[in-house]
């Protein structure tokens, strides 16, 4: 067979075809899992702001009334 039969050329491209969509779905498959692991992070990240400035107006709080304690009176 000559490499431009026409058999051999159809043969080619049908393997080809079938390559490139194997790498499609791979990398859709890839993408796909990702963004999902993305998205959990984004979660994960909103929680701890969450729970960061939930400490942050404990702690606020904690040392607003202990300067007010530790504080003298202003002069008058």
């Amino acid at each position: 067979m000559s490499e431009t039969d026409p058999k051999t050329v159809q043969d080619l491209t049908v393997v080809v075809q079938n390559l490139l969509q194997q790498m499609q779905d791979k990398f859709q498959t890839m993408s796909d899992q990702i963004i999902g692991r993305i998205d959990d992070m984004s979660t994960r990240i909103d929680d701890l702001e969450k729970n960061i400035a939930d400490l942050m107006t404990q702690a606020g709080v904690d040392e607003e009334e202990s300067a007010n304690k530790q504080q003298p009176p202003p002069p008058k």
